[in-house]
């Protein structure tokens, strides 16, 4: 069986999507959404940079796309600093029938006791509307911290806490908005970014931690998050930017999941510019991981090293949150309609991906 699945947008995620969807035996591109003029008219092919023509051309026209009936939207749009307009765009896409899978916004990877149920339930209420289901979910909030920590805890006998942590080198990572305006790289240490605002951390990655709770079987008491930063010791470049002398050049923060006094599922990214910062802070395997740690009986810790084609472990993570998107798509689609979070469905896998 095939599905037919439209890519909304081709930023940095989306256009790893498109690829992987004309990849998959079991879905055909049907239709690519874009949000500039730049881009539309264009083939998909040309926007995912494969070399050579889909033919599938790229559209403003969400109507159009939509009144196609697909089975399925991939939808990658950025939503940190638009997140009405993007749960906006999620529910006209659900009330029109059409399943989602989508890398944002993350908070609904697993929104129970995150945000609000008023924030939530016009989802849900579009879903039903519609008879389709949403999936939020990619490699981080998503698979490197769902599946991955909840089958390694499932040789334990006794755990004392899963811990999941992000170990990378961001500086290949060319999207000065994220890296500069959001995660505040580069700026004053006496600033305050958006992620670091109370309660952002929280809401980005508390899905995380109550999701593994979820999974264990453990009610948690709260949710905490604290973080720390380090200056740049000289000026110095990275491909988005400049980064100054004693401006913001490394990252490490914690979500953490208590309960009973202690934290119990806890969600950590360690986060440099350059290699030599924060040499006391946990390294990375490679050129960066992701890594579980297990505390308990007995102690497992596992390392998901990631490598592009390229050589680069950030073309790699883009491609991974592409793939986990795209790889779910016939299990979404088969579903029951609503809002779903990664313990809802099946196993995933690579099914049919062997290049013969």
């Amino acid at each position: 069986m095939s599905y037919r699945v439209v890519q909304w947008s081709t930023g940095n995620v989306g256009r790893h999507a498109i690829a992987g969807i004309d990849a998959h035996p079991e879905l055909e591109l049907a239709g690519v959404w874009v949000s500039g003029e730049d881009k539309a008219g264009r083939d998909a092919g040309e926007l995912a940079g494969l070399g050579r023509a889909l033919g599938v051309r790229a559209t403003r026209d969400a109507d159009a796309l939509l009144a196609g009936k697909p089975d399925c939207v991939v939808y990658t749009a950025m939503a940190d600093d638009r997140i009405p307009e993007a749960l906006a765009d999620l529910e006209r896409i659900l009330r029109a029938g059409v399943n989602v899978v989508s890398s944002s916004p993350v908070f609904l990877q697993f929104p129970d006791g995150v945000v609000p149920d008023e924030m939530i339930r016009p989802i849900r209420e579009a879903a039903a509307a519609g008879w389709a289901s949403l999936w939020v979910n990619g490699v981080d909030p998503g698979f490197a911290n769902d599946w991955l920590p909840l089958v390694l805890t499932g040789v334990c006998e006794r755990i004392d806490q899963v811990r999941c942590l992000e170990i990378l080198d961001y500086s290949t990572y060319d999207n000065h908005k994220v890296l500069f305006d959001i995660m505040g790289f580069g700026g004053d240490l006496d600033d305050t970014p958006m992620l670091l605002q109370p309660g952002v951390l929280s809401l980005a990655w508390g899905s995380v931690v109550r999701q593994l709770a979820a999974g264990l079987g453990v009610e948690l008491d709260g949710v905490e998050e604290r973080h720390e930063r380090l200056p740049a010791p000289e000026a110095f470049e990275i491909p988005s930017g400049t980064i100054g002398r004693g401006t913001a050049a490394a990252l490490r923060f914690e979500v953490r999941g208590m309960r009973g006094g202690r934290a119990v599922c806890v969600l950590e990214h360690v986060t440099r510019l350059r290699p030599d910062l924060g040499p006391d802070w946990p390294q990375p395997a490679g050129q960066g991981n992701y890594r579980v740690e297990v505390t308990g009986e007995p102690n497992y810790t596992l390392d998901l090293r990631l490598l592009g084609s390229d050589g680069d472990h950030n073309t790699a993570g883009l491609k991974a949150t592409a793939m986990r998107l795209v790889n779910a798509v016939p299990a979404v689609v088969e579903a029951p309609p609503g809002l779903l979070t990664a313990l809802d469905l099946p196993l995933v896998t690579g099914r049919g991906l062997v290049r013969r």
